[in-house]
């Protein structure tokens, strides 16, 4: 009897979520958070670009794009922060023995 191995993987996987559906509900919550960070820093950097060209434009106050681009550069600096975790945790990682 030939095993389809495309089939055999979805069982697998089928199998570790079923024998631990916390972890697997887990993961889907930390999936979508991290979705809705992604979407908000995005969001912030689009709205501070906005703001700017209206800037340039004379369409905005000065100080409507100050508050704009800081909200900008403090989303920034927050992403660079937490991928520089992510990296010193990978790294410590790969330092343990095994």
């Amino acid at each position: 009897m030939e095993t389809n191995p495309f089939i055999a993987s979805q069982l697998y996987t089928n199998a570790q979520a079923i024998a631990r559906p916390a972890e697997a509900a887990a993961d889907s919550e930390t999936g979508q958070a991290f979705a809705a960070i992604a979407d908000d820093f995005m969001a912030t950097l689009r709205a501070g670009e906005t703001t700017a060209m209206e800037g340039m434009a004379g369409r905005a106050d000065p100080q409507t794009v100050v508050e704009a681009l800081a909200a900008s550069e403090l989303a920034i600096e927050t992403a660079v922060a937490v991928r520089d975790r992510v990296v010193e945790a990978y790294q410590e990682i790969l330092r343990m023995p095994v």
